[in-house]
């Protein structure tokens, strides 16, 4: 016995609506995730009790910048998509639930952002 209609079989839609594309971005930003916060670990314990001018000198390392930025957008995506997975599946009320998604949105974007700015400020200054 099958629950599923003719067109949700066509369409291959879950009850998501969007089928599997949001738990494959979720599995590779992890992933990703596993990498690069491994290698920021690795970096970070190499510059223990290192003083202010070395750090930036090692930021300011273009391989170390990108992977930076690769590290705070794999994070705040992957936060996001697990955010919006909690939302979806215990907020019913319809209202509560485009407002919280918007928030997380917003923030996870805002906070993004921010990071990225002092990362580009903190390699760029001279």
């Amino acid at each position: 016995m099958q629950l599923r209609t003719p067109l949700s079989l066509t369409k291959g839609l879950g009850a998501a609506k969007d089928g599997v594309g949001h738990w494959t971005m979720q599995r590779l930003t992890g992933i990703a995730n596993v990498l690069l916060v491994t290698w920021f670990l690795i970096n970070a314990i190499g510059l223990a009790g290192a003083d202010y001018e070395a750090t930036r000198a090692w930021i300011a390392s273009p391989f170390t910048a990108s992977m930076m930025l690769l590290l705070v957008a794999s994070a705040f995506y992957h936060a996001k998509l697990g955010l919006q997975v909690v939302i979806e599946d215990y907020v019913h009320h319809d209202g509560f639930k485009i407002a919280a998604l918007t928030a997380v949105t917003l923030a996870t974007v805002g906070l993004g952002v921010m990071c990225a700015v002092a990362i580009l400020k903190t390699s760029l200054a001279g």
